[in-house]
């Protein structure tokens, strides 16, 4: 996994173990499913949270139920993984075709003081309105979710603006009908990987 910052890749070394320990035993296991990305079933907890949606609606892991989705944190201000790693999902489901309507992408932020729901919304739907579905919620709300999927994330230090950049982990998660965590897709993982494995997600019922 990399971390990002100010336009540039792999700015820091990965500091999660627990994640690294996770990738490791991941790639060991036997996957009959022919999976492409890498196989994370049974390593990290079902798909669970209680944010804001980009309507302004409060929304959890219900609303979601019986789609795949695909889970990625990032933030609106983002310079270059976050807008790339949208574009690339909304390709994906463009080549997945009509299966693709049982699909979503949602997009975490780890900007609260940032992000509210109507950037959020004007953001994702700049993407993927069909799709698509901007979160947000607390700095605790962001964080408890964060830690709760080994995602490392930190705000840089302010310019004279009073702007600032945040470093965040960039891989990709998907979570199949059930809500049960799959696979995980590397920041560089190919197009044509993911679409691959979304299609299987796609096919199973549970």
């Amino acid at each position: 996994m990399h971390f990002y910052r100010s336009g540039l890749r792999a700015v820091a070394p990965l500091r999660c173990a627990l994640l690294a320990a996770l990738l490791v035993a991941a790639c060991a296991r036997h996957t009959p499913q022919n999976w492409q990305l890498t196989d994370i079933d049974g390593h990290l907890p079902d798909l669970r949270f209680a944010l804001v949606a980009d309507n302004g609606q409060a929304m959890n892991q219900d609303a979601l139920r019986g789609k795949v989705v695909m889970v990625f944190f990032g933030y609106t201000h983002c310079p270059d993984i976050c807008p790339t790693t949208l574009a690339k999902l909304s390709a994906v489901l463009k080549t997945v075709g009509p299966a693709a309507n049982d699909a979503r992408i949602a997009f975490i932020s780890v900007d609260p003081a940032r992000d509210d729901p109507a950037s959020m919304h004007a953001y994702v739907d700049a993407f993927d309105a069909a799709h698509a579905i901007g979160l947000s919620g607390t700095s605790d709300d962001v964080e408890q979710l964060a830690r709760r999927y080994r995602v490392a994330y930190a705000a840089e230090r302010r310019d004279a603006a009073g702007q600032y950049e945040v470093t965040h982990s960039g891989a990709v998660y998907l979570f199949d009908r059930a809500g049960h965590a799959r696979l995980i897709a590397s920041v560089d993982a190919a197009p044509e990987k993911i679409a691959h494995d979304l299609r299987l997600l796609l096919a199973t019922s549970s």
